[in-house]
């Protein structure tokens, strides 16, 4: 296992492209920077198997849940990048970019959301553009439930051009640059009350393959995500708790993800602080706040497993959010749970 941001899941290598890593040579780096290296290359090979996991995944809740775009009748647009291995050179590094809206038309709320995701180790690149769609609607008197679904392009890439082996002619490794894509499928469901939200999702339902050539492929599992979280005022305060859950499985394997934080808010200005942990995985630190609409944070994944505490993961978010009254007739007021 290696116990790192992109997974604790088992690593599935195609066996032909990794019967020899072990010959693997980095003659100008040190040999811990080696190690961690061959580790972020193994686990990037099997990235196709799961999706990057964001520390501070209340604020990119719909990264992994298409029935979250345009469900709080606001504009979002939301910018992540994370590093991981801090310290390294060709660590890891993610980047993620979307923006969804809602929409109204025919009597009904629905919503729309667009998504760029590129992430990067080593000689393996991997990058996701996905269109959403979600239709929501009440429950009860307080509560709403949404229901999306997500095409995507998937697409993978491995440049071996700059990798130096033993055996330059090892048919293990490409001695240029093969890349590949196929169309993926996700669906969620989304449910929120004033104080509450709780989400689920499955993501490439079709497992599908990504074929680079003849000797190289990308086998992407199901995965299923159940997400939770709430806001609780301290009575006679300007503060409040935010509790939030996330586990991710692929039903063999699990991760599970639990925040604790503490919000100031006053005058639409707000500040943030948490605490985050992953069993076996990490603790986290998070910092940030709210103003006009604008909302920066920090975050610092510490990992407890096979990694100095100096060489963690450094994550920034960027958000914007404003009301947005595209055909809306003063109904179904609704406020975001990304910037509770």
């Amino acid at each position: 296992f290696l116990d790192c941001k992109h997974t604790t899941f088992p690593l599935k290598r195609n066996k032909r492209a990794h019967a020899r890593v072990s010959q693997i040579r980095m003659k100008t780096l040190h040999r811990a920077v080696a190690t961690v290296l061959c580790l972020s290359l193994s686990a990037i090979a099997a990235r196709a198997q799961m999706d990057v996991q964001f520390a501070d995944y209340t604020r990119l809740l719909s990264y992994y849940n298409p029935a979250v775009s345009g469900t709080d009748g606001k504009l979002n647009v939301a910018a992540a990048y994370a590093m991981q291995f801090a310290g390294y050179d060709n660590a890891p590094g993610t980047m993620f970019v979307g923006v969804d809206m809602p929409v109204y038309f025919l009597n009904a709320h629905h919503g729309a959301g667009l998504q760029f995701m590129s992430d990067q180790a080593g000689m393996f690149t991997q990058q996701r553009i996905g269109l959403q769609y979600a239709y929501n609607f009440r429950v009860g008197k307080r509560g709403r439930l949404a229901i999306g679904a997500q095409v995507a392009l998937l697409s993978e890439t491995i440049d071996g051009s700059d990798v130096e082996l033993e055996d330059q002619s090892d048919p293990a490794f490409p001695s240029g640059e093969e890349s590949g894509n196929r169309v993926d499928f996700s669906a969620g469901l989304y449910f929120t009350l004033p104080r509450l939200w709780v989400a689920l999702s499955a993501m490439h339902l079709t497992a599908p393959t990504i074929v680079l050539s003849d000797q190289y492929e990308f086998a992407i599992d199901r995965l299923y995500y159940f997400a939770a979280g709430g806001n609780i005022p301290l009575k006679g305060t300007f503060l409040s708790l935010q509790p939030s859950c996330m586990v991710m499985t692929d039903v063999e394997n699990w991760r599970e993800d639990v925040q604790l934080r503490v919000k100031y808010e006053y005058e639409k200005r707000s500040l943030y602080a948490g605490v985050g942990y992953s069993p076996d995985v990490s603790v986290t630190f998070l910092v940030g706040g709210v103003f006009q609409g604008i909302c920066l944070g920090y975050s610092y994944q510490l990992y407890t497993n096979g990694v100095g505490m100096a060489n963690g993961s450094h994550e920034i978010t960027l958000g914007y959010q404003t009301d947005l009254d595209l055909f809306k007739k003063g109904r179904n007021r609704h406020r975001s749970v990304r910037f509770l």
